[in-house]
């Protein structure tokens, strides 16, 4: 069911309506022709209609295909209907102000008004203050609302095209109460607009080049590090980040330190340090040095004995699901007024690892009434008495992240930290313990983390389908590793090209794997080789009566249009072998096209009792036109020097576009992820290298996994997918 129309009057703008439908790339035709006084409505393509404003928001919330736009679940839907309901006192004069403080206030610990994703309650708001027009403005220039400013410019920023030329067309002409309101001041098209969160509300885009500024940043003077856990291999999720850091280390001529955030030893080893720093210079990655945060473990422990002495944390031994419930409920744990001899006394339990000190945890003492629960006593340190991947058994215990981050990120000199915008409730955490730590503050620049359709990205969810032996490594071409879709035929270009393509947007959205296919397929068509094959199931043998009765072979190019891609050998026989495919497709009499031949007469279909095509024959008609026949054919002559292949294709692991929230992967894996065809080859493609990239004529892109050994082994070839959708492999 498709909106045919929307209709209003020309001085009741359903603006809200109007912009949500721009943002989520919905068409639609306007009347503005409704009497005074009428309420906007929708007519249907089936003929139905829908009336009022935010019925009309709501519908466009539910059929758009951006993520969670009318809420993730039943209680942020709920939420936006709450918004909804009360968004129009920012049109009423006497409520204005009051309703602009009270959004300021909740926005300081947000960056969009109801949940991790923008919604139709930030277009609905939105869209009040933009029509506000004056009063807006002049609000906005007095610095009294700088939250509200903040997510108002961001919002402005990320959609600027789309929402200037609603601006320039409605609001700019007649405005919310009948004053001009210019296209400039509404849609925010200054030389540089704030965007971003209460945190980085310096953060700034550049509209003359387009290029994202980083808040303070100093040409040379810039240090930002990539630093990943070492649980895991590097996925595509993590190619953002680490790409993201080295485009603003070059723009601002600075530097990126590789630091492995390696405080959890139960979850690490080598092998995934060893394989992370392979992949980052797999993507290109110019880093200054290689750092651990476990580098720094003696220094955090004497910051952790002094913020204990100064009375900024203390030794708690709450049980750990009674301190979560105690965090969610803002009830401060009986151990916050521990003296600070019964702290250390508890510490130094804790860094021997004894039965005592096991039953413990260091906590930071900031502020458990805080609406931020991030901020309520977050726990500092665990016992953990695991040997570490680097340093062996020498601690008993280990620095959560939380703690780690700000300390390392000033202690090394970090003027930016980048991190995605999922660990934006930290924020304020992240600040107030390099605070009382008293070190340097660090600048966070947020960034929207990469999700893609059909994809798992935690580390914890990809190393079950190690472990249970669902995929074959952490390289394997069905994982989102680098390693996994590099080995699947990804050129590092076309993913490079992909992340640059999204930039720093803050837009958090769920990306098709066709768009980087086909970016890849654009990179790879031009110059790769192509080369024949047949499936070796039911292949059918084609005698031409008239054929060479002595093979001969001619030197023709790999690639029609590119010379750099060599040429081949290709032997000429009486005898032809088809795909069962084609066959089935030829009827008796039939002219076809033999590829890199010339066309051919099928006389005779031979078939056995069951119907099956046993047998062809014909007669080569090399004076026809190619123009004249319907097929194509791709086909091998008939000789002992084919090799044996194994094409391999692969499908998602699971089954649906996108998790919800709390539900569980192991529910929708999917049944069939990989199939394998034997065929046979051109005999060209002996010499065929591990990591070569070819197209077989008529059968798609594939790479060469595994080259030829020996005749008993079939060349193993992965197929590349060409961005085109996906068809569920049987």
């Amino acid at each position: 069911m498709e909106i045919k129309q929307l209709c209003f009057t020309a001085d009741s703008l359903p603006l809200s309506v109007i912009v949500a439908a721009e943002v989520a790339g919905i068409s639609l035709a306007t009347d503005s022709s409704l009497p005074p006084g009428s309420s906007p409505f929708f007519v249907l393509s089936d003929g139905l209609k829908l009336q009022g404003a935010y019925v009309l928001l709501r519908f466009i919330g539910r059929i758009a295909s951006l993520p969670n736009f009318y809420g993730a679940t039943a209680y942020e839907s709920s939420q936006i209907d709450e918004w909804l309901e009360n968004a129009h006192v920012l049109s009423s004069g006497s409520e204005f102000e009051n309703a602009c403080k009270y959004i300021n206030d909740y926005l300081g610990v947000r960056t969009f008004i109801v949940g991790h994703y923008l919604s139709i309650a930030d277009i609905a708001i939105w869209s009040a203050l933009a029509g506000v027009g004056v009063r807006w403005e002049s609000l906005k220039k007095s610095k009294k609302y700088l939250n509200l400013v903040r997510w108002f410019n961001s919002i402005s920023s990320e959609y600027d095209n789309i929402l200037s030329q609603v601006l320039l067309k409605y609001v700019s002409k007649k405005g919310s109460t009948g004053k001009q309101t210019s296209s400039k001041q509404g849609a925010a098209t200054n030389n540089k607009v704030v965007t971003g969160n209460a945190s980085d509300s310096g953060k700034s885009i550049n509209k003359t080049t387009g290029e994202v500024d980083l808040p303070g940043a100093e040409i040379g003077k810039v240090c930002l590090r990539f630093a990943p856990e070492p649980s895991g291999y590097l996925h595509i999720g993590h190619s953002k980040a680490a790409l993201l850091n080295q485009y603003f280390a070059q723009r601002y001529q600075g530097k990126v330190i590789l630091r492995f955030d390696d405080t959890n030893p139960a979850k690490e080893s080598n092998e995934f340090v060893d394989n992370i720093i392979k992949d980052v210079e797999t993507l290109g990655i110019n880093y200054e040095k290689v750092t651990y945060t476990s580098d720094y473990f003696p220094q955090m422990m004497e910051m952790a004995e002094k913020i204990i002495k100064q009375g900024k944390a203390y030794v708690d031994d709450t049980p750990r699901e009674q301190m979560q419930k105690e965090r969610m409920d803002g009830i401060e744990s009986k151990c916050r007024s521990n003296s600070i001899e019964e702290n250390m006394k508890l510490w130094k339990e804790m860094v021997a690892g004894s039965e005592r000190g096991l039953q413990c945890c260091l906590r930071g003492k900031l502020n458990m009434q805080d609406p931020n629960k991030s901020v309520r006593d977050p726990v500092y340190y665990r016992c953990h008495p695991v040997p570490h991947h680097r340093i062996g058994s020498k601690y008993k215990l280990y620095p959560t992240y939380d703690f780690a981050c700000p300390f390392v990120d000033s202690i090394e000199g970090i003027t930016h930290a980048l991190r995605s915008s999922e660990y934006h409730d930290r924020n304020a955490q992240y600040y107030r313990i390099q605070e009382d730590m008293e070190l340097g503050k660090v600048e966070i620049y947020e960034f929207s983390r990469l999700n893609m359709v059909y994809t798992l990205l935690s580390k914890r969810k990809l190393l079950w389908f190690v472990q249970n032996g669902k995929v074959d490594g952490w390289d394997d071409p069905r994982f989102p590793t680098v390693q996994g879709i590099v080995r699947r035929g990804l050129k590092i270009e076309a993913l490079i090209q992909f992340i640059v393509e999204q930039g720093a947007s803050k837009n958090l959205n769920l990306m098709e794997w066709d768009k980087l296919w086909s970016i890849n397929k654009k990179i790879i068509d031009p110059v790769c080789p192509r080369h024949t094959v047949v499936i070796e199931e039911r292949r059918v043998l084609l005698t031409l009566a008239d054929g060479p009765e002595q093979p001969f072979v001619r030197i023709i190019p790999r690639h029609k249009k590119y010379e750099g891609a060599g040429e081949k050998s290709t032997t000429y026989t009486k005898s032809i072998w088809i795909d069962y495919a084609d066959a089935l497709c030829i009827s008796a009499g039939e002219q076809v096209t033999l590829m890199d031949w010339g066309n051919a007469i099928v006389k005779e279909i031979e078939k056995d009792q069951d119907g099956t095509i046993k047998k062809l024959t014909g007669i080569l008609h090399l004076e026809g036109s190619v123009k004249t026949t319907k097929l194509k054919l791709t086909w091998l002559p008939e000789i002992n020097e084919l090799v044996s292949l194994s094409l391999h294709e692969f499908d998602y692991l699971i089954t649906k576009k996108k998790l919800e929230e709390g539900e569980d992967f192991l529910d929708v894996l999917n049944p069939c992820t990989k199939k394998v065809t034997a065929a046979l080859g051109d005999a060209n493609m002996r010499n065929l290298k591990r990591g070569d990239i070819l197209q077989l004529e008529r059968k798609g892109y594939f790479r060469c996994d595994v080259p030829s050994i020996r005749p008993s082994k079939p060349i193993i070839l992965f197929a590349i997918p060409d961005g085109r959708q996906q068809t569920v492999l049987k």
